[in-house]
């Protein structure tokens, strides 16, 4: 027997585990790349939001000069080929039934069967009924941000 062998061993001890704070420098990038991410998304959604808010009072401001229906209904249809000319360049050219089937969204007719008829001819016609034109306008309000925001359907 040896004399190595006759000492007693000891047992094996564990360094203590690191604390969990402070994390260690790779977890604050991940932190500051997480933050980044979100102040990203919450200014492009900021801004998204202020620009379709000009676009509804762009809308608005257009609509509420007009003193009659006509004239609202009028004032909807110059607005709506100035989004279409900004969407598409060559739209707002489009008459007829072939300019409700460019406004009509998927799955929705409301242009071409529905109330936006009245932008064919309500521009020119004599009396339009104040309830009609009503209901044109908060159609054609969310078709004119659809168009601005670049939506096409």
């Amino acid at each position: 027997m040896s004399a190595a062998s006759s000492l007693p061993l000891r047992d094996v001890h564990l360094p203590p585990s690191p604390p969990w704070w402070p994390p260690a420098p790779g977890w604050w990038l991940v932190l500051a790349a997480l933050l980044g991410v979100v102040a990203l998304l919450w200014w492009w959604r900021a801004r998204r939001r202020r620009r379709e808010q000009r676009w509804m009072r762009l809308f608005d401001d257009g609509v509420a000069q007009a003193a009659t229906p006509v004239d609202e209904v009028a004032a909807i249809a110059a607005l709506l080929r100035r989004a279409a000319r900004t969407h598409q360049p060559g739209a707002e050219l489009l008459q007829g039934e072939a300019w409700l089937e460019f406004l009509d969204e998927p799955g929705s007719r409301a242009f071409s069967d529905g109330d936006g008829r009245l932008l064919l001819d309500g521009g020119y016609r004599p009396k339009v009924d104040a309830e009609a034109a009503t209901r044109l306008r908060v159609l054609a309000r969310r078709r004119f941000l659809g168009l601005m925001a670049g939506r096409r359907r």
